[in-house]
């Protein structure tokens, strides 16, 4: 289950104050009947009056940190805090709220540590957190970009289910924008089964996009504006069941003289019976499922072999994860990982090369960034022994000289590193692979 935007400040904190209750308190029973709940929390925590100076006129949103233990009492597993509060208490209010939430056992989903993986029963659901609206210091993410695609690229490739949820529109704007439409297309074409919108703070009405659901806007969940529009809120309800995907949404209202949530209308299907893409990546018999860990964007792999636990892998700073195929057909995992290197003095994208088998997972090969600077890499889809990087134009004798000017290089496993290949038509693919003429 999904909710939209949720306020823990204003006069919102003063009516739970004041009556000593849980928001929550009337949807209890339905949380509990949910796998996932997840909503998106707007604010952070600390004090309002270490807000960053900006000229925007929007509001600061200041959770106090003992609020936040009503998330956790409500049923929420999880909240995404992309969006344009989280940075009203700067960095430090950014941080303060990932702690609080980790401290009450609600996960914390924030673009850094995106995608978060959720194996749930035989499913692992992966979701995204991004936010398209400037926050108060004007920064926010941006669509099309090297960064969301590997993100997206790393969730089809580990996950069942891929979930986007995204900050975006116009507020009180009851149908999607123009550049809404344009986002979740190229969302959905780079890999994502499911979009889940909110900022605009009344409903958007769900639509089928190239097949997949999206719900542009949610609405308000728990907050205080008093337009009768911003009064009423979608619940996104997801059954997954033999591959396929049901979505519901169920209606919510805030009454008279309070701004908590209380069923309006009870579960309405939307779209039925969406096939989604179970994604399982293998090594001879061996199932590896992600799990994300911690605020940092790290995880680990459970390796399974006949439904049996076979054994955990250390934690991750994953960026990327593919199957490469080496001359004699061996199969080891590719994964791109954040570390510092010595060599550029970055933490920058790093290539590693691991060998898998029943005992655990070894490195076989830990590179700076190839021949040059990397930006990404990944194996090539119809020919499992070549690796494309993307390159920045910068060495590492120079860095950031010509850092802007990208270019390819293509690459073959030899069992001990990486060889650069020059054929035509490996650095033609590629090009291709990453649109570069």
């Amino acid at each position: 289950m999904f909710v939209g935007d949720i306020l823990l400040s204003r006069n919102v904190q003063e009516e739970y104050n004041c009556r000593n209750a849980n928001p929550w308190e009337t949807l209890d029973s339905l949380f509990r009947t949910a796998d996932l709940v997840i909503g998106n929390l707007e604010g952070a925590v600390g004090n309002p009056a270490n807000q960053i100076n900006s000229p925007s006129e929007s509001p600061v949103f200041a959770i106090d940190s003992a609020d936040i233990q009503l998330l956790a009492v409500a049923g929420f597993h999880a909240v995404t805090i992309e969006n344009n509060h989280s940075l009203d208490l700067g960095l430090s209010g950014k941080s303060s709220t990932q702690k609080a939430l980790v401290n009450n056992h609600v996960r914390c989903i924030s673009l850094d540590n995106s995608p978060y993986f959720f194996p749930t029963k035989d499913i692992t659901c992966s979701v995204i957190a991004i936010n398209l609206i400037p926050n108060r210091d004007g920064t926010c993410h941006e669509i099309p970009s090297l960064q969301i695609l590997q993100k997206l690229r790393l969730a089809k490739s580990l996950s069942d289910l891929v979930i986007v949820s995204i900050h975006w529109g116009s507020e009180l704007l009851e149908w999607p924008n123009t550049f809404q439409r344009e986002a979740a297309k190229w969302l959905i074409a780079n890999g994502a089964d499911l979009i889940i919108g909110h900022h605009p703070h009344v409903i958007q009405k769900p639509e089928l996009i190239d097949g997949k659901p999206v719900y542009f806007s949610l609405g308000n969940h728990l907050f205080d504006q008093k337009y009768p529009t911003t009064k009423v809120g979608l619940i996104a309800e997801i059954e997954i069941q033999h591959g396929y995907m049901n979505c519901k949404e169920i209606k919510t209202i805030t009454p008279k003289n309070s701004f908590f949530p209380v069923i309006r209308e009870t579960s309405k299907h939307l779209f039925e019976s969406i096939k989604i893409n179970r994604q399982r990546l293998t090594v001879q018999d061996i199932q590896l499922i992600p799990e994300s860990i911690g605020p940092e964007g790290k995880m680990i792999f459970n390796a399974y072999r006949n439904k049996q636990l076979l054994w955990k892998s250390h934690p991750m700073p994953l960026r990327a994860a593919q199957l490469i195929t080496i001359g004699d057909n061996q199969t080891h995992l590719f994964t791109l990982e954040s570390h510092f290197s010595s060599i550029d003095q970055e933490i920058n994208v790093r290539p590693y090369v691991y060998h898998i088998d029943y005992e655990g997972i070894t490195a076989r090969w830990r590179g700076s960034a190839l021949a040059w600077p990397l930006l990404d890499a990944q194996v090539l889809p119809k020919a499992p022994h070549i690796l494309c990087a993307l390159h920045r134009g910068d060495a590492f004798i120079s860095p950031g000289v010509n850092k802007s000017n990208l270019h390819t290089a293509a690459y073959t496993w030899n069992g001990f590193g990486f060889n650069m290949i020059n054929d035509s038509a490996s650095c033609k693919a590629c090009d291709e692979l990453y649109n570069l003429p």
